[in-house]
This record gives C-alpha cells, sequence and structure tokens, in this order.
C-alpha cells in the first residue's frame, strides 16, 4: 500500500464519529468487541464493520489471548496522518502571520495630510 493509499484510509476511518469514539476507548487500552460497542446502540454487526475500517486503516489490530480477540490501538497510521498535517501547518501558520499584518495595517488609523496654510 503506497502512502497515498494509507493516509486515504485513515482519513476515511476517522471521518466517522463512531470509529473515532472506538479510536479514543482503545487509546485507554485494549478491548473486546462487546466492550465497544457497549456504548453505542447500533448493531454488533454494524460495531464489527466500523471495526474492520479500522484495521484496514491500521489503525487498530487484534490480538489472541485464550479465548478473546481483544483490539488494540495502532499509533503508525495516526503518526503518519499528523506528519502529512504538519507539513500544510507552516503553509497555514505563514498565511495567517500575513493576515495579521494586513489586519493591523487596516486598523491603523491614517493620518490626513496635514494642510498648508498661506500667508
Amino acid at each position: 500500500m503506497t502512502q497515498s493509499e494509507r493516509l486515504d484510509a485513515t482519513f476515511i476511518a476517522l471521518a466517522d464519529p463512531t470509529r473515532r469514539a472506538i479510536l479514543a476507548r482503545l487509546a485507554t487500552g485494549e478491548a473486546s468487541v462487546n466492550d465497544l460497542a457497549a456504548p453505542f446502540s447500533i448493531s454488533q454487526p454494524a460495531i464489527s464493520k466500523h471495526l474492520k475500517i479500522l484495521e484496514r486503516a491500521g489503525l487498530i489490530s487484534t490480538s489472541q489471548s485464550a479465548t478473546r480477540r481483544p483490539r488494540k490501538l495502532e499509533a503508525a497510521p495516526m503518526a503518519e496522518a499528523a506528519s502529512w498535517l504538519e507539513k500544510y501547518r507552516d503553509l497555514w501558520e505563514h498565511n495567517f502571520t500575513r493576515l495579521d499584518g494586513l489586519l493591523a495595517e487596516l486598523q491603523t488609523p491614517i493620518n490626513p495630510p496635514a494642510t498648508s496654510k498661506r500667508s
């Protein structure tokens, strides 16, 4: 999978509020599918679909612990997405700095030219 495809999968996975909530829960530690499904009023198959999307994006993984198959958060795809976004931070900060300068310039009162008095 190329970097572009990985980023696409990550952002698609992050686009859904249910998947973001699942990731937030997994940030506190491993959890079973039942644990992850508990706070939602959606079916188990719907939760499983969300988990598959998160797994395909590499954002979560499944481990085997006896009869349990807990899910856990994987940091690498998030780090890659954050790194990609960081490239654009400099651009936006530069643009905001320019905008701040322009706004300050526009707020500076313009002194009308002094009228000369003829004697």
